[in-house]
């Protein structure tokens, strides 16, 4: 989702900046609105079931025996997340629409969205995105700020708490060593989430209470440094992710390598490859609580007949 924030919105805001036009007219002016909140409720919804998937691994009985989680479980958990963001940003495509404005001096239209929602829609749709515009700013703070900080913040505690017992026993194991770095990326991921937000919520509570005393073009400047917050952070998020879990990292890079090498045979680093692969199946346990078995190499045994 980060991915397409960057590829569809940036371009989107970017050209309207620079030449005062809406890229892809009125669609733009409810897509783009549409796919940020997604992508807020993407990442909390995201930092809300790691969270609950630390709890689950510290309160296992036999936590560092728990099986492998299976792909159809993890697809129905994303599917759950996207599908559930989705569907609350639903009335952003109702909320903005595309309106112009001429210059009095130079006579130039602009383009710019407005958050007024078209009086076209049916009386009943029309009332409930009302109540949404009216609650969209505590609406943002309550769901996409407080809930994954304080998620989280609680799910670590009580992680803490939990495992303060056994710290001892399992703070040089692998497995104790793999569950403190899964909870140090938990935590750098809802530190950038908190701080690329904060803006956006401080920005809505000051426009809430002082947007008469504000003029249209102040009001712009802040919405362009809130979405431009937001691309910052799809953008360190990926990076921070590719850095902080080596075997996500070292299989990013082997398969850029594999493509910049046309995937082509060679013997002389077949050996190589194979380590590398055996120690990226070893260091896959940062993912799971229980690390891949790899059998030990068979020996040849036998007569030269």
């Amino acid at each position: 989702w980060d991915f397409l924030i960057l590829f569809f919105c940036l371009p989107v805001v970017i050209f309207n900046e620079i030449t005062k036009r809406r890229l892809l007219g009125d669609v733009s002016c409810r897509i783009v609105p549409f796919m940020e909140v997604s992508s807020l409720g993407v990442t909390t919804f995201s930092l809300c079931a790691l969270g609950i998937d630390r709890f689950h691994a510290a309160t296992s009985p036999q936590a560092s025996t728990r099986p492998i989680e299976q792909c159809q479980s993890i697809i129905a958990k994303l599917a759950v997340i996207w599908v559930g963001s989705m569907t609350l940003s639903v009335p952003e495509i109702l909320l903005w629409q595309l309106a112009q404005d001429t210059s009095p001096v130079s006579g130039v239209v602009t383009e710019y969205c407005t958050m007024k929602p078209s009086s076209n829609l049916p009386e009943s749709v029309y009332s409930l995105v009302l109540t949404y515009q009216n609650a969209r700013m505590w609406w943002y703070f309550g769901c996409y700020f407080c809930l994954p900080i304080l998620f989280t913040v609680s799910c670590q505690l009580v992680t803490r708490r939990i495992r303060g017992t056994a710290k001892s026993e399992c703070r040089g194991t692998k497995y104790g060593q793999c569950e403190s770095h899964l909870n140090c990326t938990i935590i750098a991921l809802t530190i950038i989430y908190g701080l690329c937000t904060t803006p956006e919520n401080v920005c809505n509570i000051v426009v809430a209470y002082m947007s008469p005393d504000m003029s249209k073009q102040t009001l712009d400047l802040l919405n362009l440094i809130n979405q431009f917050f937001l691309f910052f952070k799809c953008s360190v998020t990926p990076v921070l992710l590719l850095c902080l879990c080596r075997p996500l990292g070292q299989a990013f890079m082997d398969c850029c390598c594999c493509c910049c090498e046309g995937c082509g045979p060679d013997t002389t680093s077949s050996e190589g490859s194979a380590d590398s692969k055996l120690k990226t199946e070893m260091s896959s346990s940062i993912f799971f609580d229980k690390p891949r078995e790899t059998p030990p190499p068979l020996l040849a045994l036998g007569t030269p007949c």
